[in-house]
């Protein structure tokens, strides 16, 4: 690991007194993880009493001597010693440009010097670069003159004596003030004998404020760090970078926050803010560090010191009250740094974020390109803006590093970590800086094979994966239908043809043969049907599905070894080539395959060979390009290089009520022709040719098990319920039983199981609600109470949907204790109800339990009734939606509800039916539930309620409508889109012949969907253009086009609209102006369109809709 940088602390030595004082400011020097200490020049002043202006450099400033009694080099030997014993190594302030013009050197040695043209000692001078005429002369210095070669060597032999004196005290480092001023082979000379002395002496070149070129001057001389122009950089251009790359190749840099000689920071930012301040100082500081390999902070900044260090007049009454305590935060910082090999050296660094980003990215490597030889990079991200957050995404930037880093971990002390992971940006507060630490990227060591005298040798995993890629010469991707990589079944209806795609290709010229192979789960054998070239290596494969049940299928794919060698043999042929030899490789190629085949294979394949052998010449030629031996090849030849795709792909083949069927939704105990009683089985067994004559097959009821007491609910959800109010039959379970019992109030098994034999005679089936969840008396919670939530007081947790509460209900626990158990009871539930003759399950709120529960038990379910049908009540966002339907669920309740307008009917469809989840998603179009009454409804009337059924019934073929939908009641209670005087509350009773029923409108729109298969699917819905938008025009065909389906609907209840409309005829293989027959299938009215633009009026108080039969020329 790269030696840590220096981490300098500078003592400004009058701010804090005397020598002997010294000390007590070491521990906290430590506690801060500083390793050196910088003393600026503690030598006696000329007498302008500036620290540097040295009058004796053996000597002591008054100040810092303090009337000690000690010699000056025992005072300093000692505090080099104390600071050794906290971790600490001196580093003296080397002033050997100038002098005090009052210096004892000056008297010893007067020729040293240099000269104004008076003869006078010359004082350094500067001059300002924007105002030239500015000159600046510190006139009580005097400049030593080493260009004169004579006086040089007096001047070095002078300063190796003077550092060997105070390096054989113990100092370890010279800060050498203003190098640039003294030429290189002086300063080469003065570091090598003063590593003769000691040769871990450090040397430091100050050289701020010169140019490039006299810093290059100095490279060579041996120095081992310099100070670099960080403190100054605005955050935004290019020079501090440059400077950066230029100045390491001369020697790692150092960064400061602020210097003795510059103002303090916080002096700078303004100190009455304290929380800016801190946030001020604490980037700086963190930059300073990250930036260079070493880093220097002086005396104060810790505390927020506003007060500028003064080389002539500070004192210790200058030391200031803290305005804040950074003494941690710099530890951890100086902590980091030493911890981190890109921040110890001074290895390539560069910007990786655009030059107009507002956040600063820098990235900081150990070495050059990152191939693992390095110990790793650090990347430092910057937000100087003191007023906004800035985001920057990560991934960029890691882009930016070249791939050679792995593992970046946020180091930012008093930090709480962010992660670093492309496209997951990194917000930065105002003036935040982070540091992220990476470790280089290796690669695993690879023990390559030798090769013996046996051949190559190899190692069992090696071969394995070998023979696998192998085996797989024949490429297969792409696949259709496959549903997450094959982790879920797609889904289809009985009858269908399930098309397969795949692209199927290989190297070279060869030809190809592909099948799809496929069986029922239940039986063994695997069967085949053969794909065709379609185009662009892509083969599809029709996959009949006549079983309702789960198919497993696979694509096979190989090499066609006769078809390869027929279409060579027929080019060399019909080119006149000699084929003599290409007959002989064919014939082989048969023979081969009569020793892979048996029985009627093998005597095929002997056939075509015995008739080979017999012919020649032209007669063979002949023979071999027929059918009789490609037909016996196709069926009996050797498949070369056959694959198999890379996973067993599942489609699960419902019955057809899963894709086409009307619900009819009712409250058993509101079946009552009698207002005076509740309803009961026999009252709905009553009710069944109604709805069968209205065109329903699927009667579903809400919950019809025992209803609890405890907190039952009253009408409209009260909490205070009348003597006779009946509950809500989704508070489940009472002393009468729970989910595998029936409500006493609605009949018993025998009534039941009468309806359920009474429905299928007319030809509809019963649906029960599915709802996993329990009243507070349901006789579970005796039986299995680690089956449920409880409180801390001893009380069990009722079902909670903030705000609302119902205390009527608790749910279940499907982890913890209940796992397996009720699992296998909640399955078992719907088993017991299968074999009460119920197949369809409406299952509450699926989304609010464990999806692993429902997979298990659906495929529990359908493995022993292959024909339940499960309907997803899941009104929910719409990615659960879709992963209840790739679970299992047949059907799913949707968004169609609340989508009233063209266009957002027509995205909704559009997505419905052409996006991936048409795969395996069937919606069950609800016009109403006992939960939702749509806004729609409530203010359409009776136009709504026909506009929205022809909706949901045309748009779905699956579909269904709640009792108080044909009387047209939409009542809502205040404030919600629900029923006032709710179902779910109270009893009700129906008048279905109620003025403005729509029981004859919603009968003949069944009778519609019976007669047209069109509208049996959903798939094949496609909208066309109607030119108002109030005019929904949409149609739906068959496969073969011989039912042609047309349907427009007048989306605004209380307005007549109409306007021009586009007859699909192109959609029939005619041209714009051909003549179609056509029918009104609600009135029965026949006619002839002529071209495809024709006006269409809807009139809402009439019929909102009208659906037309389209029957082409020729049909």
């Amino acid at each position: 690991m790269a030696t840590a940088g220096p981490r300098i602390y500078n003592l400004f030595p009058t701010l804090v007194g005397p020598m002997r004082d010294w000390a007590g400011h070491l521990p906290r020097i430590q506690g801060m993880g500083f390793d050196w200490l910088f003393l600026n020049p503690i030598h006696y002043p000329g007498f302008s009493g500036s620290l540097y202006a040295v009058k004796d450099y053996y000597r002591l400033h008054d100040r810092i001597q303090g009337g000690a009694p000690e010699h000056p080099d025992e005072l300093l030997r000692g505090f080099i010693a104390e600071a050794g014993r906290h971790g600490q190594s001196v580093m003296l302030d080397l002033v050997i440009n100038h002098t005090a013009k009052d210096a004892i050197l000056v008297g010893e040695h007067p020729d040293w010097y240099r000269r104004d043209a008076n003869g006078d000692l010359y004082s350094p001078r500067a001059v300002d670069p924007v105002d030239p005429s500015r000159v600046t002369i510190w006139g009580d210095l005097a400049m030593l003159d080493y260009e004169r070669l004579e006086v040089r060597a007096g001047l070095t032999d002078y300063w190796t004596r003077y550092l060997r004196h105070y390096i054989g005290l113990g100092v370890k480092g010279f800060r050498c003030d203003a190098a640039y001023q003294i030429p290189a082979e002086v300063w080469k000379t003065l570091i090598e004998r003063s590593r003769e002395a000691d040769p871990e002496v450090k040397f430091f070149a100050e050289t701020l404020g010169c140019t490039v070129e006299q810093v290059r001057d100095l490279c060579g001389a041996g120095f081992d760090f310099l100070f670099n122009s960080a403190k100054w950089w605005d955050f935004k251009s290019d020079w501090l970078l440059d400077q950066y790359d230029e100045f390491r190749w001369i020697a790692p840099s150092i960064a400061f926050p602020e210097s003795h000689d510059t103002d303090r920071l916080a002096a700078e930012v303004g100190s009455q803010d304290t929380e800016r301040l801190a946030a001020q100082l604490k980037m700086h500081y963190l930059f300073a560090a990250s930036f260079s390999t070493g880093v220097m902070m002086p005396v104060g900044f810790e505390y927020g010191f506003t007060r500028k260090l003064d080389v002539v007049n500070t004192t210790p009454d200058d030391w200031e009250q803290p305005k804040l305590d950074l003494t941690g935060f710099i530890g951890a910082v100086n902590a980091m740094k030493a911890d981190s090999p890109a921040l110890n050296v001074e290895g390539p660094q560069r910007r990786v974020t655009s030059p107009h980003n507002p956040v600063i990215g820098l990235i900081r490597e150990t070495s050059g390109w990152a191939n693992g030889s390095g110990e790793g990079c650090s990347v430092l991200l910057i937000n100087p803006d003191e007023n906004q957050p800035h985001a920057i995404d990560p991934g960029p930037l890691l882009a930016s590093t070249g791939g050679g880093f792995a593992d970046f971990e946020d180091v930012t002390p008093e930090a709480a970590p962010l992660p670093f992971e492309p496209g997951r940006d990194l917000r930065l507060r105002p003036l935040e800086m982070r540091v992220f630490r990476a470790r280089p990227a290796q690669s695993r060591p690879i023990e390559l094979n030798h090769l013996g005298e046996r051949g190559a040798e190899h190692d069992s995993a090696t071969r394995a994966w070998m023979d696998e890629l192998a085996s797989r010469r024949v490429t297969i991707e792409n696949v259709y239908p496959e549903l997450d990589g094959g982790r879920f079944p797609v889904k289809r209806v009985v009858g269908d043809v399930m098309e397969v795609w795949a692209d199927i290709y290989t190297d070279g010229t060869f030809v190809l043969g592909a099948a799809v192979t496929y069986r029922p789960v239940d039986e063994e054998e695997w069967r085949e049907v053969p794909m065709t070239f379609f185009d662009n290596d892509r083969w599809i494969g029709k996959l009949p599905l006549t079983r309702n049940t789960r198919y497993q299928y696979s694509i096979l794919a190989w090499r066609d070894v006769w078809e390869s060698w027929r279409a060579d043999f027929k080019k060399k042929n019909d080119a006149g080539l000699d084929v003599g030899l290409e007959l002989i490789e064919g014939r082989r190629f048969v023979e081969h395959a009569v020793g892979l085949n048996e029985g009627e294979g093998r005597a095929a394949l002997e056939r075509v060979v015995e008739r080979m052998n017999s012919l020649q010449g032209a007669e063979l030629t002949a023979y071999a390009l027929s059918d009789e031996p490609r037909q016996a090849m196709a069926k009996y030849g050797e498949r070369q290089y056959l694959s198999r795709y890379g996973c067993d792909l599942e489609v699960y083949v419902d019955r057809t009520a899963a894709r086409y069927s009307a619900w009819f939704e009712i409250f058993p105990r509101s079946a009552s022709p009698d207002p005076s009683r509740p309803g009961t089985f026999d009252d709905v067994s009553n009710m069944l040719p109604f709805i069968r004559g209205m065109g329903f097959d699927v009667l579903y009821f809400p919950p019809i098990h025992p209803i609890g007491r405890s907190f039952r609910k009253g009408r409209n959800n009260t909490l205070n319920p009348g003597p006779n109010d009946p509950g809500v039959p989704y508070a489940i379970g009472a002393s009468e039983g729970g989910h595998a019992d029936i409500d006493p109030m609605i009949g018993d098994f025998e009534g039941f199981r009468r309806l359920v034999k009474e429905a299928r005679r007319h030809g509809i089936e019963i649906a029960l609600d599915f709802a996993v969840q329990c009243s507070p008396d349901h006789p579970w919670i005796k039986s299995h109470p680690q089956w449920f939530y409880w409180r801390p007081d001893g009380t069990i947790r009722y079902a909670e949907n903030p705000p609302k509460k119902y205390q009527d209900i608790v749910n279940v626990s499907f982890y913890r204790e209940s796992y397996p158990d009720l699992w296998y009871a909640l399955r078992d539930v719907v088993l017991f109800w299968c074999d009460e003759g119920v197949r369809i399950f409406r299952v509450d709120n699926p989304h609010t339990k464990p999806f692993p529960f429902w997979e298990w038990m659906i495929r529990e379910v359908q493995d022993r009734f292959p024909d339940a049908l499960f309907l997803a009540e899941a009104f929910t966002r719409p990615k659960l939606m879709r992963r209840l339907a790739k679970i299992g669920f047949t059907q799913s309740y949707s968004y169609f509800t609340w989508r009233n307008t063209k266009a957002e009917l027509t995205e909704y469809l559009t997505e419905l039916t052409q996006g991936e989840s048409k795969d395996y998603m069937q919606p069950n179009f609800f016009a109403n539930t006992p939960d939702i009454l749509p806004p729609i409804l409530v203010h359409g009337g009776r136009p709504a309620h026909m506009m929205r059924a022809v909706l949901a019934g045309t748009l779905s073929g699956v579909y269904g409508l709640y009792a108080p939908y044909f009387v047209c009641e939409a009542d809502p209670y205040p404030g919600k889109e629900e029923y006032n005087h709710s179902e779910k509350y109270e009893i009700r009773h129906w008048d279905w012949n109620k003025p403005g029923n729509i029981v004859d409108y919603v009968t003949r729109l069944n009778r519609i969907r019976a007669e047209n298969p069109a509208l049996h699917k959903f798939t094949n819905l496609k909208f066309y253009n109607a030119y108002d938008d109030n005019i929904l025009l949409y149609g739906k065909m068959t496969e073969s086009k011989d039912n042609v389906i047309l349907i427009a609907v007048n989306l605004d209840p209380h307005n007549g609209h109409g306007g021009t409309i586009e007859v699909p005829l192109w959609e029939l293989g005619l041209d714009d102006g051909a003549h179609v027959q056509v029918e009104d299938l609600f009135t029965g009215q026949r006619f002839t369109w002529i071209g495809k633009f024709q006006h269409v009026w809807l009139d809402p108080q009439q019929n909102p809709a009208a659906i037309w039969r389209i029957r082409p020329p020729g049909r």
